[in-house]
């Protein structure tokens, strides 16, 4: 169950990420790849921050950020 709900909050992250980034609804597989991706940056994040936030709602959070970075560092080397 705790793979399914990583899986779930990987997929509104990248959603809400394509959002903020204003993408163009890259769809639904790649809005769950790019949840996941930024769930590992945001939490790799925190822990340099040496932050300890617990929680689902602070799971999403970041994540989110973790995909929103991950959007943007992919967004300057399209414009390349």
């Amino acid at each position: 169950m705790h793979f399914i709900g990583f899986l779930i909050i990987g997929l509104i992250a990248g959603y809400i990420a394509e959002r903020v980034m204003r993408g163009r609804g890259a769809g639904l597989v790649i809005n769950l790849i790019v949840g996941v991706i930024g769930a590992y940056i945001g939490g790799w994040l925190v822990g340099v921050l040496g932050l300890h936030l617990e929680g689902t709602i602070w799971s999403l959070i970041t994540a989110v950020i973790g995909a929103v970075i991950l959007l943007f560092i992919v967004g300057l080397f399209k414009k390349s």
